[in-house]
C-alpha cells in the first residue's frame, strides 16, 4: 500500500510494508546471504543452515501424527535462533538497499519507505 503527501512543499509517497508473514517465507538462501552480508564465517554459517537441511513439519492430533513434509522455505519455528535470524536478514536488506532509500521506519514487523516525487 502506498500513500502521497506533500510535506514543506515536497511530494512525498509513503510504502507501508507489513512483515508478519515475512517470519514464514524468509527463502533459505536469503538466510544464508544476509548471515554472510554480516561478516559471519562460513564454519558457522554452515552450521546453522544445517538445522535447515532435511527439516520437516508434523501434524499432531489425539489420534496419530501425519507422516510428515518437507519444509523449504521459511524461519523454523519453536527455535529461539529464528528471530536473531530474521532481524539478521532484515538487517542485511536494510544495508543493501539503504543508499537507493531516501528515508525508512522499521518498527518489528512494518517499514515505512518515503520517497520524494520526481516528475519525469
Amino acid at each position: 500500500m502506498h500513500e502521497n503527501f506533500t510535506v514543506k512543499g515536497k511530494k512525498l509517497c509513503f510504502g507501508f510494508v507489513d512483515l508478519e508473514k515475512a517470519f514464514d517465507r524468509v527463502l533459505r538462501v536469503v538466510i544464508r546471504w544476509a548471515i554472510l552480508k554480516l561478516g559471519v564465517e562460513e564454519l558457522l554459517v554452515s552450521a546453522v543452515m544445517s538445522m535447515y537441511t532435511g527439516a520437516k513439519t508434523v501434524v499432531r492430533t489425539v489420534y496419530d501424527n501425519s507422516s510428515g513434509s518437507e519444509v523449504k522455505v521459511g524461519m523454523r519455528q519453536g527455535s529461539p535462533l529464528s528471530p536473531l535470524l530474521f532481524v539478521i536478514v532484515m538487517e542485511a536488506i536494510y544495508r543493501e538497499f539503504r543508499v537507493a532509500l531516501p528515508r525508512e521506519l522499521l518498527y518489528a514487523d512494518d517499514l515505512v519507505v518515503i520517497a520524494e516525487m520526481r516528475r519525469i
